[in-house]
């Protein structure tokens, strides 16, 4: 009952919000005479009016924030698919302090924190695997283990705007599922005249410093562009500095949470749920990141222009967890006798406190360093033959990831310390762990051979390389066809792309030396674990520590490592088709119906441990792979029902490329001894892409400028879901024909079960989107100056998955789709007037799955409970008449409620984290000139 109040609630305020919207627009004025439907205006539809104004967006000089939203509504409202667009205010000056946080707010969009960022963005319900990112055009490479880009390699700063398609057309290369977001620079031939802007931005983290890290960083950028040869050769050159603190405050606990059996937890009644663990921790760093791009324009003529975009990124981030954390199972060594006592058992059977006695704890370091680099560049070369417009389009992106993992653990001595802790579990705040031993002196920690080793360390590195290469003509539309065809547009695209991931590993284990404490010398303080119960505990440099007293010989030859080494190869030729519509059918229409066609060849290699095999041939090279052909057609239909009322359709059979991880060729493989049956776990490079038929219709109302109503509703039909499932039948004939059998075994068969992501069945996913925007003044001129635009979005879904290897987090049921948050909201209220401005934005989305990358390096699936999230801005620009004009003043807040962010495992009452990544401030200034 209370989960129905709540939806009632939330659509009584979505509608509430629609219909000021609608009442709003018909304070602007009526709508204009019925449309001309004669011949006449069949001579001149409105598709080429609309085409003319998204051409002439780039040269509007934007500046404020409603000027942001003017650029954006008028891509809208020209454009012929349906799409959500987001446009600087000014050159590097995007509304948000990142281009993830913009993209979220969205209407159909929503984000994922990842080190209090945005940073996973999901489209209309779906996970990032099912939406491509492009830039400028084109698909980009990535430095995670799949497709989905990390958003925080592209700085706001150098962004001028960001179109998300919705639904595809035939003429869209590197499209994705649930939508396509393409990231766009400047091209510097849309300005008149050279221009100068700098920026200088200090931050501050409200958690404040802690061991080596600084609260501060700062940001800083700047760019340039410029005309030159009367105005045929364009330059735009950026730059963007941050150094980002990494400040986190958490408390989690082991997975899974179990029904323990009598007696199997001493103190706790049989039946309750419980976890084994539990651990609290203060994480410090920071990330810098320098990033560089340039565009080349230049124009000779009217036949011919040639683009070259050049853009390089390259991101540093260090941090180190460090942790107190106890095991409580009994499992604490030689020592015995672990018992709970008071125990707390809630009304749902789920142990929330108690004394746990005679446990040893441990109090880690944990380190990661990782740099990422991007190189990314395209020339592009438009010519007019004739009424013939040709496009050609080459472009190559890299990306590399090395990153270092080491964690070592250190007890008080001599072996066991036993401890009696307090505990008391939360699912709104942090659970508390009150120890009655002290852990803050470092010379009493000792690097030793806890129960988890002295320590374990990772190396793992990954490279994706894409070329691309794209051939493409707009030939006129014969004049027999030209009452309703404009244009035709034809082309193909051959893409190459190359993924290798690595992954040494190994245990870090005490030197000669023996148990030793760290030195004073690399002793960086004590960090306070109060906000847990637990007071101070110290914290040291982790690297430091691995070098001078420690041993660490990561290997991926190990028979438990081998299979996480892979590499991918994919090669997609795309053919279109395309008929531009520029009509009229009662009304003008405008739009387009075409045709895509992709040939898929992928295949993926990787080495197989063969333990039947003789020492030193054990390690075998596996290849498999798959080719297929999807045709792919759309249709975009926007009817003109008035000057400033559009109502569009959108049908399209759509693909998503399976994730890169799951089409790895690695895999564990063995046979029974007593059957002769082998058997195997991995990846599997034979996947089918996700598939779906999708239907799309959309009404939008504009007026005022930056306001506009708009109502969506989208119907995908997956035909298949890919998701781990174990497959009997399979065959291994490859695997087998090298394995050794032994004696006594009976024959080897061919085939045995595989536990792998197959395709599997789909479902539909169905979803509602109300957005508006709305400037007050339209209500009332004492109201000049201020504006609301808000979003809602309602997403459902018959899809249920399986996911085994996730089972200790969201059990071994049908869950939901990962990503799918039901509701999700956003709103911004603003004002700006005379220079000044101000405005107070808030997304909300409920809980969804979602996922996050663990210790392992696997990726993991959690519920995470819903979140809403506040950020702030009030900012100055000094206009003309002043001396200081040109500059701009600002002061940003994000997270503004500290929000925490929030994993359970089933039940709420369960958690397993609770993280606070605190308050941001940001304060600078711009020039321009």
């Amino acid at each position: 009952m209370l989960n129905l109040k709540r939806n009632l609630l939330s659509a009584a305020l979505a509608s509430a919000m629609f219909m000021v919207a609608s009442q709003a627009a018909q304070a602007a004025g009526q709508d204009s005479a019925p449309q001309d439907t004669s011949q006449d205006a069949a001579k001149a539809p409105a598709a080429k009016t609309e085409k003319k104004k998204a051409t002439e967006l780039g040269v509007v000089t934007v500046s404020g924030f409603a000027q942001s939203l003017q650029s954006a509504v008028d891509a809208k409202q020209s454009s012929n698919e349906i799409i959500e667009a987001i446009s600087a205010e000014d050159i590097g000056k995007l509304p948000d302090v990142s281009i993830a946080e913009s993209i979220a707010r969205l209407p159909g969009v929503s984000a994922q924190r990842v080190a209090g960022r945005a940073q996973v963005i999901s489209v209309r319900g779906l996970s990032p695997d099912f939406a491509t990112t492009l830039l400028n055009g084109r698909e980009i490479v990535s430095t995670g283990d799949n497709r989905s880009v990390e958003f925080d390699q592209y700085p706001s700063e150098l962004i001028s705007g960001v179109t998300v398609y919705k639904t595809p057309k035939a003429a869209l290369i590197g499209q994705g599922l649930s939508g396509t977001l393409d990231l766009q620079t400047v091209r510097p031939l849309d300005y008149k005249k050279d221009v100068f802007v700098v920026g200088v931005r200090g931050q501050h983290n409200s958690l404040g410093r802690a061991a080596d890290s600084s609260a501060f960083g700062n940001r800083v950028n700047g760019s340039y562009i410029g005309q030159f040869m009367d105005n045929t050769l364009g330059l735009v050159i950026g730059y963007a500095h941050s150094e980002t603190p990494t400040q986190e405050d958490q408390v989690g606990l082991y997975e899974p949470w179990f029904q323990v059996g009598d007696g199997a937890r001493p103190g706790v009644p049989a039946g309750t749920y419980y976890s084994d663990g539990i651990k609290a921790l203060r994480r410090t760093g920071h990330t810098k990141r320098d990033a560089v791009m340039a565009t080349v324009e230049w124009r000779p003529s009217d036949n011919w222009t040639s683009t070259l975009d050049l853009f390089h990124t390259k991101a540093t981030q260090k941090d180190t967890a460090n942790q107190f954390e106890v095991n409580l199972s009994g499992y604490n060594g030689s020592a015995g006798g672990y018992n709970v006592t008071n125990p707390v058992i809630n009304g749902n059977d789920t142990f929330t406190g108690g004394t746990a006695n005679r446990v040893y704890p441990l109090v880690r370091g944990m380190y990661n360093s990782r740099h990422d680099t991007i190189n990314a560049y395209g020339w592009k070369n438009e010519f007019s033959v004739g009424q013939v417009s040709l496009v050609a389009d080459l472009s190559y992106s890299k990306a590399k990831r090395n990153e270092l993992n080491l964690e070592n653990n250190t007890q008080l001595l001599p072996n066991p310390q036993l401890d009696s802790l307090q505990l008391g579990y939360t699912s709104n705040g942090f659970s508390q762990i009150n120890p009655g031993l002290d852990y803050s002196d470092p010379s009493k920690l000792f690097l030793t051979n806890t129960i988890y080793g002295s320590g374990y360390g990772k190396v793992p590195r990954i490279s994706d390389e894409l070329k691309s290469a794209k051939i493409g003509a707009i030939i006129p539309s014969p004049e027999a066809l030209s009452p309703v065809i404009s244009d035709f547009e034809v082309g193909i695209n051959y893409a190459d792309r190359f993924k290798e991931k690595h992954q040494p590993e190994g245990n870090i284990n005490v030197g000669a030396q023996g148990d030793t404490a760290i030195g004073s010398d690399l002793q960086y303080g004590l960090v306070d674990l109060g906000f847990a119960g637990i007071g101070q505990i110290p914290s040291w440099n982790v690297p430091g520590a691995v070098a001078r007293y420690m041993t660490f010989a990561p290997n991926e030859d190990a028979s438990y490592l081998v299979s996480k080494a892979w590499q991918l190869s994919e090669k997609i030729t795309t053919a279109y088709a395309m008929a531009d519509i520029d009509t009229v059918w009662g009304v003008p229409v405008r739009g387009n119906v075409g045709v895509q066609v992709q040939r898929a060849d992928q295949s993926s290699s990787a080495n197989v441990f063969n333990s039947s095999a003789p020492v030193g041939s054990q390690i075998e090279r596996f290849t498999d792979g798959k080719k297929y052909t999807d045709v792919l057609p759309s249709l975009n239909l926007a009817f003109s029902l008035t000057d400033s009322q559009t109502l569009r359709l959108g049908l399209a059979k759509q693909v998503a490329r399976p994730r890169m991880d799951d089409m790895r060729a690695s895999l564990e493989f063995g046979v029974d001894t007593s059957t002769g049956k082998p058997g195997a776990s991995g990846g599997n490079p034979r996947l089918d892409p996700w598939r779906a038929n999708a239907f799309d219709l959309s009404w939008e109302k504009y007026f005022g400028g930056t306001g506009y109503v708009a109502a969506a509703f989208f119907y995908k039909d997956l035909t298949s879901y890919i998701y781990t499932q174990t497959r009997d039948g399979y065959d291994f004939s490859s695997l087998v024909a090298n394995y050794v059998r032994g004696p006594n075994e009976p024959p080897t068969q061919t085939t045995g079960n595989f536990s792998a992501p197959f395709n599997g069945k789909g479902g539909s996913l169905r979803g509602l989107e109300l957005s508006a925007s709305v400037p007050l003044n339209m209500l009332t001129p004492a109201l000049d100056g201020f504006g609301v635009l808000g979003s809602a979005s309602f997403n459902d879904s018959s899809v249920t998955i399986r996911s085994p290897e996730n089972a200790s987090s969201v059990g071994d049921g049908p869950i939901a789709l990962p990503g799918l948050s039901k509701r999700v909201y956003n709103l911004t209220a603003y004002y700006e007037k005379n220079g000044f401005g101000a405005r107070i934005s808030e997304r909300k989305r409920s809980d969804f799955i979602g996922e996050i990358g663990n210790f392992n390096g696997n990726r993991t699936l959690r519920y995470v409970v819903g979140e809403n999230i506040f950020d702030a801005q009030i900012d100055y620009t000094f206009g003309e008449s002043s001396s200081l004009h040109g500059l701009s003043v600002q002061l940003q807040a994000s997270n503004l409620t500290n929000a925490p962010y929030r994993t359970y495992a089933g039940s709420k009452d369960r958690p397993l984290e609770y993280i606070k990544w605190g308050r941001t401030y940001l304060l600078g200034a711009t020039y321009k000139f």
